[in-house]
């Protein structure tokens, strides 16, 4: 430990021997060679110690304080407000496979350059190493992990986010068992933003267990415990037998039953996925990344490894968000980041009401409405991927079960997407591989005209595209045989909440209580259903119950005709679409393929049969 020994005081150098892990020594002596810091603070779960690292925070100028009591500010650079895809790489050895989709790079190569950068980079900084859990403590589903940054702020918002680890290290005994992540802020402007983003790298290392990135401090690139020990975290679950998944997890209740049904969800961007899991009335567990393994009974367990919502920010509000408003404009602990702030005050889009026309922004401290970039582009008052940091345990609709080394039972899964013409609004698979299939050909419409054109469908199964480090076909391979080993398999329901007709929403945005209520009901035997060539869906009387009690509104047959109609040709349009994307990957499970081709037999049928690419639910209720 001789650079330790030089950049550690005793004291911290103690805190490192006391977990008795060669691996965290050699690691910590090897970076900080690597890194050169001026000074290394460790940081164990001693609440003295988590106060040391928010107030370097407002110290080091990465946040400022606000009006409201807990709430500060941070900024990223200007072009570092979302994850960087094209810097993001996983490293590869010779002979390892990977999806055409995922961007790689030879792993000698991709060490070597990214070392260079990071030679060097902290000189004249202060470094913080943290440990913590990916998932409760004292569980079977946690991963222990251990961070050196440079950057307070994420160290903060690890704290936040994560639960603490470092007892949970010397509960290794000694053992390399964990994940690491090396990050470094680089060189920072007067704004106290990362200079040199050209240099920004995001390398994800599978075989060491690590990731290394640099020049960056949007969260989604440099806090390592989030996207990034996800893309390891898949690695690992692919090469065991448990699912590591972009997921929310929650518990339905209905009103008038002493019962509560969890679920676990993967929703594209943009398609529905938090407002799901906060529907009134329900309870929240997590709200972006799962792990599942299965449990007594033969069930499927799951946890949300993280503690915290790094949400996007836009569009809450009083009316559609009222649990996550009123957290976010009373006093606690939370971190705005890339909103407008105005006299101390914080805004966002969508937050109902008009915003200031000055104010500090993610491009100035000064900014004024009609503002202009260097490329000449309208800046807006605040990002549209302005975020906030905030634990779950301040919402009011938190679980108790939140920290639950068990984790909770999983009886439902839901997949839902952004589809304009094609799906209905809720149906449920014919079995487990039908439902892995769902998830598999997930779509999402992107909401904007893309060169004259209307929304464009994006390929993303299981709303994990971005994340995986495995071949596609390995990782559907290993959703079905995860099934195949339960003997009580969740029932798998697919959703859309954005089916239109002649421009119009079909739906209001609060009815996916009622689709929520509905599948909460089949799971335990409640209703009926339809079975169609996608699968089940719900019947009419269902529906019109659940309606006027949830809503004490009516629900027309026309509107059931209208929302539930098979629209066959665009579901064969549809399958065409996947078969021919699968059709470039390698060891597509037969039982996948054979799935899809038993779909479009059946829809095909059923155009036979009716001669129609619309057929009414009623004509398949006989």
């Amino acid at each position: 430990m001789d650079v330790s020994q030089k950049v550690l005081s005793p004291e911290d150098l103690s805190k490192l021997e006391q977990l008795g892990n060669p691996t965290v020594l050699e690691i910590t002596e090897r970076y900080l060679e690597l890194l050169k810091p001026r000074k290394v603070t460790v940081i164990t779960d001693d609440p003295a110690d988590i106060r040391y690292v928010r107030r370097l925070a407002i110290e080091n100028g990465e946040e400022r304080k606000l009006a409201m009591e807990g709430h500060t500010i941070h900024y990223d650079s200007y072009h570092d407000q979302a994850r960087d895809k094209q810097n993001t790489r996983v490293l590869v050895t010779p002979g390892m496979k990977m999806s055409r989709v995922i961007n790689t790079i030879p792993r000698e190569q991709g060490l070597e350059e990214v070392l260079e950068i990071m030679d060097g980079v902290m000189a004249g900084r202060e470094a913080l190493v943290r440990f913590f859990s990916l998932g409760p403590l004292d569980s079977r589903f946690a991963i222990p992990a251990f961070q050196i940054t440079d950057s307070a702020y994420v160290a903060h918002s690890e704290d936040i986010l994560y639960r603490t680890g470092y007892e949970q290290f010397k509960k290794l005994k000694g053992s390399p068992d964990f994940f690491t992540f090396i990050h470094s802020a680089g060189q920072l402007d007067e704004r106290n933003n990362t200079r040199n983003i050209d240099k920004r790298r995001i390398y994800i290392d599978v075989v060491g267990n690590q990731v290394l990135t640099v020049n960056n401090q949007y969260a989604g690139n440099s806090l390592g415990l989030k996207k990034l020990a996800l893309r390891l975290a898949i690695y690992r679950a692919n090469h065991e037998d448990w699912l590591a998944e972009h997921m929310f997890l929650m518990a339905a209740r209905p009103e008038g039953k002493n019962r509560l049904t969890y679920f676990c969800g993967a929703f594209p961007s943009a398609c529905g996925k938090t407002s799901t899991a906060m529907i009134p009335g329900q309870l929240i567990l997590g709200d972006d990344i799962a792990y599942i393994r299965s449990g007594p009974g033969g069930r499927a367990y799951g946890v949300n490894i993280e503690q915290g919502i790094f949400g996007i920010i836009m569009d809450v509000n009083p009316v559609d968000d009222p649990v996550i408003y009123e957290a976010l404009t009373t006093p606690r602990e939370l971190i705005f980041s890339n909103v407008l702030i105005h006299e101390d005050r914080a805004y966002w889009l969508g937050m109902g009401g008009d915003l200031p026309q000055e104010g500090a922004n993610h491009f100035s401290d000064c900014w004024e409405a009609g503002q202009k970039d260097e490329t000449g582009n309208l800046v807006d008052p605040c990002h549209k991927n302005a975020r906030y940091t905030i634990r779950i345990s301040e919402l009011e609709n938190a679980d108790p079960r939140l920290h639950d080394p068990e984790g909770v039972p999983i009886e439902g899964v839901i997949y839902g997407g952004r589809d304009s013409d094609t799906s209905v609004p809720v149906y449920q698979s014919l079995d487990w591989v039908h439902g892995v299939a769902i998830g598999a050909t997930l779509e999402s419409e992107t909401t904007f005209a893309t060169l004259g054109k209307g929304g464009v469908r994006a390929f993303s199964p299981m709303a994990n595209m971005d994340f995986l480090v495995v071949p596609l076909g390995r990782y559907i391979k290993n959703h079905i045989d995860f099934g195949a080993r339960l003997k009580r398999t969740p029932l798998v329901f697919a959703t859309n909440y954005f089916l239109k007709s002649e421009g119009r929403f079909l739906n209001e945005k609060v009815d996916k209580k009622v689709w929520l209520m509905w599948m909460e009901g089949r799971i335990h035997g409640e209703y009926g259903t339809v079975e169609t060539p996608i699968g089940y869906i719900p019947e009419y009387e269902d529906l019109r119950s659940l309606f006027r009690r949830i809503f004490d509104r009516e629900y027309s047959p026309g509107d059931y005709e209208a929302q539930f109609a098979i629209r066959i040709d665009k579901f064969i349009e549809k399958i065409e679409r996947m078969e021919q994307i699968y059709a470039e990957e390698q060891d597509v499970p037969e039982e996948f393929s054979g799935c899809l081709k038993t779909l479009k037999q059946r829809l095909s049928e059923a155009r036979r049969r009716y001669g129609s690419g619309v057929v009414s639910p009623a004509a398949f209720a006989g």
